[in-house]
């Protein structure tokens, strides 16, 4: 007789392995965006969409990452810019408020290029004419990915390459980069809970892929302070570089599919 039943962890909808093969791969994605900045979150996405139902991957996927980010927030809180952290999330509450009134109208695909598109010319191309320190730039910033990330679930790439003009060192850059995407998949709950999203239905998941997630991102700390600060740039940046042109092409698929 089983102690608990699989449907505990979402009514029913996903299979016992596919239940296992989440919660496993909460774990190392987030220790792949502890050890490297960024990456995990997408990764995380692309394979929770091909398992679950479309309608409840972003939603879920943000409280699975709010849980991710929070714990490497708190890891590494010394570290944060605060100035950063304080005027980002300004910014995202605008961005969250105005995609709340359009929450259901936005064409995805498209939007997955733009994204694409706008973290390949900020990791490759002109450096913004804005200062990448003003106040102006950080609200911007906290405005545009908070906007973005309501629809196309993960937003780190997008966040990453903000930040990573403002050339942190590799702990001021995951620390104030996991701030940022603790305050914005916050704001992702708050509006997903506000539009009549069940959350309660996956809350035994969720709660299993943070936990697995804690230990990932225990783990990639201890592999972060292993890397140079050189070394986690350069893989950072092919990082991002490879997952946003996965995402152009998701894009572009579906558009002229």
């Amino acid at each position: 007789m089983e102690l608990v039943s699989w449907d505990f962890f979402s009514g029913g909808l996903l299979s016992p392995i596919s239940t296992i093969i989440l919660i496993i791969l909460a774990g190392f994605t987030s220790m792949v965006s502890a050890a490297f900045g960024a990456g995990g979150g997408l990764m995380l996405l692309v394979i929770m969409a091909s398992m679950m139902p479309m309608s409840v991957v972003i939603p879920v996927h943000g409280l699975v990452q709010l849980g991710s980010n929070a714990n490497r927030f708190l890891y590494t809180f010394k570290h944060i810019d605060g100035a950063m952290f304080l005027y980002f999330s300004l910014g995202g509450i605008f961005g969250a408020l105005v995609a709340s009134t359009i929450v259901t109208a936005i064409p995805l695909e498209l939007m997955k290029i733009v994204v694409a598109a706008f973290v390949l010319y900020l990791l490759w191309g002109v450096t913004p004419k804005i200062r990448e320190t003003s106040t102006l730039w950080r609200i911007l910033a906290g405005l545009w990915t908070s906007f973005i990330s309501m629809f196309v679930g993960a937003s780190g790439p997008l966040v990453g390459s903000c930040l990573y003009v403002n050339n942190y060192n590799k702990l001021q850059f995951t620390a104030t980069f996991s701030s940022c995407m603790t305050v914005q998949h916050t704001l992702k709950a708050i509006l997903y809970g506000a539009v009549g999203f069940a959350f309660w239905q996956w809350l035994p998941l969720v709660m299993s892929m943070i936990m697995s997630g804690a230990i990932g991102t225990w783990l990639g700390l201890k592999l972060l302070h292993r890397i140079s600060s050189d070394k986690f740039k350069q893989i950072f940046r092919l990082v991002l570089t490879l997952l946003s042109l996965q995402l152009a092409w998701q894009g572009i698929y579906f558009v002229f599919a």
